[in-house]
């Protein structure tokens, strides 16, 4: 009886309970549906499998970090390679274990550091390489042969890696020793990135050369790390990063066997790339249904039925979009959070963002606070001695679920609609990417999500943190003199030859690495093997894509937004937002274009890759009051005083310019001297920037003698 008795009692507990935490269940844009309660009826009827075995959802390796922890790998470049290189062997010496290296913008976009159009890129936002003999100094005193390196390149990653191999043969190191990965996505560019050369079609023909190449020559390096990290920037949803990166995967498998490579073969060399963010249990469970789909999708797609070719291995990075400019301490333990969600959902390798990246270049304090960060979780917390913790959680496990059902059927409708390459073409996944960051601002703006610091619990006076600065201009004279010392010292008979075959083999079939190979050994530069290519793929520009409608969505019932909105529309004034240089993040200039047409402005986003005289005679042809930069590579303190010559030049002195991105707050002085109205970093709430664009606006109309009396 009483067992009976406690039985019904836990019934009826379990029904209030229920009741209860319905009633307390919160809807989520992105779709993913979380309960406050979950319970053993949650879990999936079949929980996938064990550590080490497909479909590898609870690690990749039957001991997972108890036998080996992830690699500590911290993504660095910047200024000349000298001092890359120095920073790159202090991080050896103090625990890292393997090497990750950031180009600058001129590189990767395939342009040599002489070029006109990026004076004011080089080595801001990397670091600038040029050469082989740039490559060898990048990596000096460092043994090639025991360190795994990791290269962010996409666009001019033909020369790039042709100068690494070569660098590594020129210090003995044989191929068959390289270990690490080479980005080489570049479907991910022509959805978000945008750090790409040459057309789609083209561009993926350079990345299966690069696989197949590196099948038949290095067997230890991955050619590829195909990337979610960057769709996570732009906005997208855990499902969408999900389904957006496995299917770039799919499409990458099915170029690699049209070249006649087998799956079997090659797959084991693949290699993925997440974004972590601070939605700590859907961060963790994105991991372990990432690789679960992978290994269906590669069964169930091509047949493949060799373990080692369904193991999904991956990179993590935690989020650069959510550290903020505001309190910027608060980001190391963001960082920390993140980290330890990358580490619990069962991550091979782990780059940890520095606190004060919302600012600037990170500095060696903050690069040292976030690789100790991973080293404290490795050696002090002892998460490694178990693997994968959270395995038969209720709630990971249902998350887990419930993430693979919803990219899986994303996947499937890419698939119905003739795969990732021709919805690329098409463009509605970057309208989906848009939709989703958009979102993400509008409950930003609203308090919805909170940031700490930013929209909740801000400080009266804001932190000042020191910065890096990277002296541009000198960085650029060095590499001005040692292209010219290169070019004095080769043979250019043999480099001509070379460059010409590489524009045949393009017109053909051969191997583009191999031919890159032989042109960057005579010792062309990056960008004459970028040239050579050109002259036969063409120089891509994407067309400009934004949205209408999603910000006012996600706010029409907020009183706020509509009496800004009928501010503005009274007004209606044309603003146009532009992005000078080589940067191609756009995620902000895109979401503040969508948010301000919905308040009203009458607004034009301008193509990406512009000097600052073409912006200025766009802002002549426009007919703009406003123009807003952004800027988030560093390259503001040449790009902006640049930008208002020109448009001095062009007789635009009352065009309102006002500047927004990762700017210094030590540089708000110098850009306010060249003549910008406002500056509007990270965590800026688009209502308030609006006000205060039409408050400058209003004053800009007064007559002159009005003005002068109000100062």
């Amino acid at each position: 009886m009483a067992k009976q008795n406690q039985s019904e009692s836990v019934v009826t507990w379990q029904k209030l309970a229920e009741a209860e935490c319905a009633s307390l269940a919160k809807p989520r844009t992105d779709g993913v549906e979380i309960k406050p309660l979950y319970t053993k009826a949650d879990l999936p009827t079949d929980p996938e499998g064990m550590p080490g075995l497909p479909p590898f959802t609870r690690g990749v390796r039957a001991s997972m970090y108890v036998g080996k922890p992830w690699t500590i790998r911290q993504y660095a470049g910047f200024s000349t390679v000298e001092e890359t290189n120095a920073f790159f062997r202090r991080a050896l010496a103090s625990g890292q274990t393997g090497l990750s290296v950031a180009f600058d913008l001129a590189t990767h976009r395939g342009y040599d550091s002489d070029h006109p159009r990026v004076a004011a890129d080089v080595g801001k936002a990397g670091v600038a390489v040029c050469s082989v003999e740039d490559m060898k100094r990048l990596f000096a005193g460092i043994d090639l042969g025991a360190v795994s390196v990791s290269m962010t390149m996409n666009g001019a990653v033909l020369p790039i890696m042709a100068a690494y191999i070569l660098a590594t043969e020129e210090q003995g190191v044989s191929a068959g020793q390289l270990t690490g990965t080479l980005q080489n996505d570049i479907l991910k560019e022509f959805l978000v990135r945008n750090t790409y050369i040459y057309p789609p079609e083209a561009s993926l023909r350079i990345t299966t050369d690069i696989i197949a190449y590196c099948n038949a020559n290095l067997p230890k390096f991955n050619p590829i790390s195909i990337s979610g990290y960057h769709l996570h920037e732009a906005g997208a949803s855990a499902v969408q990063e999900l389904a957006f990166t496995l299917a770039d995967g799919i499409e990458y498998v099915r170029a690699a066997l049209s070249h006649g490579l087998s799956a079997e073969t090659f797959a084991p060399r693949l290699s993925f790339f997440f974004g972590i963010g601070m939605d700590f249990f859907t961060e963790i469970a994105k991991l372990r249904a990432a690789r679960q789909l992978w290994a269906t999708l590669l069964t169930d797609y091509f047949n493949v039925t060799e373990p080692k070719a369904l193991a999904l291995r991956m990179h993590c990075q935690t989020s650069g979009v959510s550290l903020a400019e505001q309190d910027p301490l608060n980001n190391i333990t963001r960082t920390a959070y993140e980290a330890l969600a990358a580490i619990l959902g069962g991550t091979q390798s782990l780059h940890t963002n520095s606190y004060d990246e919302a600012l600037a270049l990170p500095s060696d304090t903050a690069a040292r606070i976030a690789r100790n960060t991973q080293l404290i979780l490795a050696e002090e917390t002892n998460i490694t001695k178990v693997i994968d913790p959270l395995g038969g959680s209720y709630y990971i496990e249902s998350l887990t679920a419930q993430l693979v059902q919803q990219a899986r059927a994303l996947i499937e409708k890419i698939e119905t609609e003739g795969g990732m390459l021709k919805a690329i073409e098409n463009g509605w996944i970057q309208d989906a990417i848009q939709t989703s960051a958009a979102q993400r601002q509008a409950r930003l703006d609203n308090g919805t999500d909170v940031v700490i610091g930013v929209n909740k619990y801000r400080l009266d006076a804001e932190q000042r943190v020191e910065t890096r600065e990277v002296d541009n201009a000198a960085v650029r004279a060095q590499q001005i003199a040692r292209l010219a010392e290169l070019r004095k010292t080769r043979n250019e008979k043999e480099v001509t030859a070379a460059l010409a075959a590489l524009s045949a083999g393009a017109k053909g079939k051969e191997n583009l690495l191999d031919l890159a190979i032989r042109a960057m050994r005579a010792r062309a530069t990056v960008g004459e093997v970028s040239a050579a290519l050109e002259t036969i793929f063409s120089r891509y520009q994407a067309p400009v894509r934004t949205l209408r409608g999603i910000y006012a969505a996600a706010r029409r019932d907020d009183a706020r937004f509509a009496q800004v909105k009928d501010q503005v529309s009274a007004k209606a004034p044309r603003l146009l937002i532009l992005k000078l240089g080589q940067d191609g993040h756009d995620r902000g200039a895109k979401v503040v274009a969508a948010a301000f047409h919905d308040l009203g402005f009458q607004v034009e986003l301008g193509p990406l890759f512009e000097t600052p005289a073409e912006g200025a005679i766009r802002v002549r042809e426009q007919g703009a009051r406003i123009v807003g930069l952004s800027s988030l590579a560093g390259a503001h303190k040449d790009l902006v005083p640049q930008f208002m010559t020109e448009l001095n030049r062009l007789d635009l002195t009352d065009v309102i310019v006002v500047v927004g991105g990762v700017i210094p707050p030590q540089d708000y002085a110098a850009l306010f001297e060249a003549g910008v109205a406002a500056i509007y970093g990270p965590g800026t709430d688009l209502l308030t920037a609006a006000e205060e664009l039409l408050g400058l606006l209003d004053k800009r109309n007064e007559p002159p003698a009005s003005r002068s009396k109000k100062i």
